[in-house]
């Protein structure tokens, strides 16, 4: 038998969270993957690293994040889903994010769980990271830190909680820095890095700006994650 992918529905604070999941056989273990702002669960990368995980042994699952994918009728742009955010409330937003990422977890029935998630997904991670525990293997984080540019509503600014969860994540984490980030500044970038309790961290970083992603560092996420998940890890 070959990879099987399944979509799938869970029920979240506000309403069904829809899914999609790529599963081998006799997986050891589950990376959880985060897409980024203005993104959704089949975003080409999203399916890129979850196809690549699945054909080397591990299962992988993608989730809508609020206001993104199938959660809203058609795709908002960056400004309006941040809007919606901040009026929900930014903390608000982050703990039913967990919550719902949470519950797929459940899903799978497996306890050795990775993460992969930049940007928006950093974000949404470090709770969800923090409240994995020890279930937490290890984690890809990135083009995220504790400030971010003004053109971005200063509502969405957690850096308390940030630094607090940052500080109770001891699993294995790899720190993807974009050296030219317009959104999220180096020095932001650096100071979460160095929050991390993780003794395994490790830090990447490139020369360009925020959208920018070199083929090399997926390659290198995908090692690091397999490396710390896969069979042995």
């Amino acid at each position: 038998m070959g990879v099987v992918e399944r979509s799938f529905r869970i029920s979240g604070a506000t309403g069904p969270v829809p899914g999609v999941a790529w599963l081998p056989p006799d997986p050891a273990g589950l990376v959880l993957l985060g897409h980024g702002g203005s993104g959704h669960k089949r975003s080409p990368r999203i399916v890129e690293l979850a196809t690549w995980f699945a054909a080397n042994g591990l299962a992988a699952a993608a989730i809508d994040g609020p206001y993104h994918g199938e959660r809203v009728p058609s795709p908002l742009p960056a400004p309006a889903y941040q809007a919606r955010m901040v009026a929900e409330g930014i903390d608000g937003v982050l703990d039913r994010m967990t919550a719902d990422w949470l519950a797929a977890a459940r899903l799978f029935g497996l306890d050795r769980i990775g993460y992969v998630g930049l940007s928006l997904s950093t974000r949404f991670g470090l709770p969800l990271a923090a409240a994995l525990g020890d279930r937490l293997r290890c984690a890809v984080f990135g083009k995220f830190g504790l400030r971010h540019h003004p053109s971005m509503p200063a509502g969405l600014a957690t850096p308390e909680r940030t630094i607090r969860e940052a500080r109770s994540i001891t699993a294995p984490v790899l720190f993807h820095s974009q050296k030219d980030d317009e959104l999220f500044p180096r020095a932001g970038q650096l100071a979460l890095f160095d929050a991390f309790a993780a003794p395994g961290k490790q830090l990447i970083a490139y020369a360009g700006g925020h959208g920018v992603t070199p083929p090399g560092a997926v390659e290198h996420w995908r090692t690091f994650v397999h490396r710390h998940l896969g069979e042995g890890g």
